[in-house]
């Protein structure tokens, strides 16, 4: 069985694997088959979702199966790859040399007494000789050695300065075109620079990621062992949630990009955007905007940013994948993001509340009122109190100043004596409030 032999890997509720620190996926496949030619007990795995990072090979069932694990192979453990074999009458296949321990179990430290040669066979759509010049790339930088802190890009050429060199006279044919050449070289070495100031930026923009991720551990793991008391503590405690939320904010380690999942980009977005939306979602009382959603997302992605376009459709792919959220639109076109546990019968009771005041009962309230109490941005609230109303809950009024809206008493009035005033209703409620003042 491929749990006896292959590593379990961790995965998110929605599907995308568990990195490791400071691992980054590299390239995405769909429909792989994994097999061992040479050992028939080896587990044959069929149609599974490959995903190579910087430590592993990532295997994922596909998603209409629900028995069979995900498993990983990593990287330090392969002892050689072996050239892709081609044919026209069997889809690419490329073979690997992995260390076993005695048993047959896969290596993860890579120091195993025996080998077994793997074929991946890649039935999909996909460019193997691309995956296989990636794979390559990423067994021999051995990125899984690295401790955590980057080697820093050198700026300098190395090159002396030419500022005191003898400069020719620019006369007549040869010296326009030795001036023309002078330009397109200060060009060319400009733009040199300017890449390799970008690579150094991009560098240190991935160790400050990790650096952000490693401080809000250690506030997690400081807060977590030293019980506090005290106002004093209080205030510290709110000032080290805080900053985890920030550090959360910074950056997503992995972005998935339309480079390393290809095909499968919006599909592997929308399960990364399902992950990244729930800790915003608990801070927004379970619903946030697609605006919001938009810059917290790019932000979170560094210089990987995506599209108006890919946000809407990533977020549509959720109705087909067991995810905690849902993309919700109202009746006047406004969509949102929604947790699945997130019920509209407690925004409605907090609204009820509002409108039960002595002012709200004579005036009404706007949605920006609204707003300031359920703690959301105007619009927001403006599509709450439009659904209050298709409930029956509250009444609208339109006037030259805006929307107002009252508490509905209509469901209240007798049509046979509707002058009837029922004592500790809200409409004795309501002539109370006009009566004083």
């Amino acid at each position: 069985m491929a749990g006896d032999l292959l590593p379990a890997a961790e995965l998110t509720e929605s599907g995308r694997p568990v990195l490791y620190s400071g691992e980054v996926e590299c390239s995405l496949l769909s429909a792989v088959d994994l097999l061992s030619e040479e050992v028939p007990s080896f587990p044959h795995l069929k149609s599974f979702l490959l995903i190579l990072t910087t430590h592993r090979l990532l295997l994922l069932p596909p998603p209409q199966t629900t028995t069979d694990p995900s498993r990983f192979i990593p990287l330090s453990s392969i002892q050689q790859i072996f050239s892709t074999k081609k044919s026209m009458f069997h889809s690419p296949r490329i073979r690997f040399q992995v260390s076993t321990t005695p048993e047959g179990k896969v290596s993860e430290s890579g120091r195993g007494s025996k080998s077994v040669v793997i074929t991946l066979v890649m039935r999909g759509k996909t460019d193997p000789d691309s995956f296989i010049v990636k794979f390559w790339d990423s067994w021999r930088k051995r990125d899984w050695e690295a401790s955590g802190s980057g080697s820093g890009a050198g700026s300098g050429s190395g090159e002396g300065s030419s500022s005191l060199a003898v400069r020719m006279p620019v006369v007549g044919l040869s010296g326009i075109l030795r001036k023309e050449q002078e330009m397109w070289e200060s060009t060319d070495k400009t733009l040199q620079d300017a890449f390799q100031d970008l690579n150094a930026l991009m560098s240190k923009a991935k160790e400050m990621v990790t650096l952000a991720e490693k401080m809000r551990l250690k506030l997690l793991s400081g807060s977590n062992s030293q019980p506090t008391s005290g106002t004093s503590n209080d205030d510290e405690m709110g000032t080290k949630e805080e900053m985890q939320d920030w550090l959360l904010s910074v950056g997503i380690v992995s972005p998935v990009t339309k480079e390393s999942a290809g095909a499968l980009y919006h599909q592997q977005l929308s399960r990364q955007l399902a992950d990244f939306v729930k800790k915003p979602l608990e801070r927004a009382g379970g619903m946030i905007n697609m605006i919001d959603i938009y810059c917290l997302f790019n932000r979170a992605r560094g210089t990987e940013l995506i599209s108006p376009d890919d946000l809407l459709q990533a977020c549509s792919l959720w109705e087909k994948f067991d995810v905690s959220v849902m993309l919700r639109k109202f009746d006047s076109g406004v969509m949102v993001i929604q947790s699945k546990t997130h019920s509209d019968d407690e925004i409605f009771g907090r609204i009820r509340s509002l409108m039960m005041k002595t002012e709200a009962l004579v005036n009404g309230i706007s949605a920006s009122d609204a707003a300031m109490t359920l703690g959301v941005a105007p619009a927001m609230a403006k599509e709450y109190l439009l659904a209050a109303e298709g409930k029956g809950l509250v009444c609208r009024d339109v006037s030259p100043d805006g929307f107002r809206f009252y508490i509905n008493f209509f469901l209240e009035l007798d049509p046979q004596n509707i002058y009837l005033v029922k004592d500790h209703s809200r409409y004795s409620t309501w002539i109370r409030a006009i009566s004083s003042r």
